[in-house]
């Protein structure tokens, strides 16, 4: 069989060497420079490849393509091989073919790195044979090769789920579904709700559904009638049916495998999404038989992904933190609920089309200032300029976070939480939240 592997980053090199192995024709080609330590494993394990063109005519002779999530539908070799009718599948979907170890796949608009990484955490850490894969950053399809996992902890992303057919996860897990990237969907809800719902097609009897009944957008997208596996439904606000909730700093799960208490009050996770996230990953802890008292002393060691309700440092009593990942509304809306102390918010970027409407009543009861961080913050000015004592505006983060040290006092906690996409200043969130810390040691802690 004929292979042909569109991108050739973290998944798609994964892809190719997943397909070497299995004795699979495979070629790889990406439209854009190929990093160098791609370029090396592909090179490696002499895997023919091509980088800054697509050859049509050798991609559109093949039996099937692997496509990065990142490549649109609407990308002429995509149309052209959807017209020729080759299948073309996710990098996900073409590992699943190839293990027999059980799925835990866990997708959402926000909080699904958090949970993925909690998971894995309490997972790995109660002994069981366990990877990480999937929109983490680690390819699941290389770590199918040596196939030594019985269980995989997946983070998905809707644009892998997108070409996922075949492919079933024993657990399931929906934290949440508000708009966003919804360019790839059309601008229609329905479309990216269908799309993170595929995380549960092919599930039977014996599988789980793990997800939010808050959120009215899952309530609205899921037709629990139609599911043919469990239910296990989670609340903050005492949803009808709901299996998993809290009561005080506890977790209290009442289902068929499981009844019982699970204390969080040592867990370092701050704000009411990450006690969603955190419900999440129990009940899946749970469902695989791991011990409450694993599950407590596992929450205590935790310590999430950068760049999401990240300390930073402390200093003169103001505690710093660096949300760089909340690139959208909701996710601000949570660093801002879950904060108890007055704000000094850094926020702004490439707007995506944001509706801040939702975050002015809280902007009005604990921010106390507002610096705008992009090069058009006219929509943030106009939001919460009624709202909001003090508003600034900069392009540089060391600006913002001197101007933020300033206008700061004892208690307070200068909260970068941009709510907007990265590009207009920086590489992605990551390079942002990065120059951020960096800002913070050296003007702040001067370290």
């Amino acid at each position: 069989m004929r292979i042909a592997i569109l991108g050739a980053g973290e998944s798609g090199v994964g892809a190719a060497l997943l397909a070497q192995a299995k004795g699979l024709d495979v070629f790889v080609s990406d439209m854009g420079q190929i990093k160098e330590q791609y370029k090396a494993k592909l090179a490696t394990a002499a895997i023919h490849f091509e980088e800054g063109t697509h050859t049509f005519e050798r991609i559109l002779a093949a039996d099937q393509i692997i496509k990065s999530p990142g490549i649109p539908d609407k990308a002429e070799i995509i149309k052209q091989a959807t017209a020729k009718n080759i299948p073309i599948i996710s990098e996900i979907e073409f590992a699943g073919r190839y293990t027999d170890a059980k799925f835990i796949c866990i997708t959402g608009t926000n909080g699904k790195t958090t949970t993925t990484l909690l998971t894995y955490h309490l997972l790995k850490n109660a002994g069981l044979n366990v990877g990480l894969a999937g929109n983490i950053g680690e390819s699941l399809a290389e770590k199918v090769i040596e196939n030594k996992h019985e269980y995989y902890v997946v983070e998905l992303s809707s644009f892998q789920l997108d070409n996922m057919y075949q492919f079933k996860a024993h657990i399931g897990v929906l934290t949440n579904i508000t708009p966003d990237h919804l360019d790839r969907y059309e601008y229609s809800m329905d479309k990216y709700a269908a799309s993170k719902l595929r995380i549960i097609q092919n599930m039977a009897g014996s599988d789980f559904f793990v997800f939010n009944a808050d959120d009215e957008n899952i309530a609205k997208a899921f037709n629990s009638e139609k599911f043919g596996g469990t239910t296990i439904p989670l609340t903050l606000k005492g949803a009808e049916g709901a299996k998993v909730y809290f009561e005080g700093s506890s977790i209290k799960v009442e289902a068929q495998f499981y009844e019982g208490t699970v204390d969080t009050s040592k867990s370092g996770l701050i704000g009411k999404h990450n006690q969603y996230n955190t419900m999440a990953a129990v009940a899946v802890a749970k469902l695989v038989g791991v011990a409450d008292d694993a599950i407590e002393k596992a929450l205590e060691t935790f310590e999430n992904a950068e760049h999401r309700l990240q300390q930073v440092g402390v200093a003169k009593e103001v505690t710093y933190i660096n949300d760089s990942k909340a690139t959208n509304v909701e996710a601000v809306w949570y660093a801002l609920e879950g904060i108890k102390q007055p704000i000094v918010w850094i926020a702004g970027g490439v707007d995506k089309g944001n509706d801040y409407s939702t975050l002015v009543d809280l902007a009005r009861e604990k921010v106390k200032v507002l610096v705008c961080l992009g090069k058009d913050n006219e929509k943030l000015k106009q939001a919460f300029g009624r709202v909001v004592p003090i508003i600034a505006e900069t392009t540089s983060i060391e600006y913002a976070v001197r101007l933020s040290r300033s206008l700061a006092t004892p208690g307070d906690v200068v909260l970068l939480s941009p709510a907007c996409a990265s590009f207009d200043l920086f590489n992605n969130y990551e390079h942002r939240g990065q120059r951020f810390k960096e800002a913070v040691q050296k003007i702040v802690l001067k370290k």
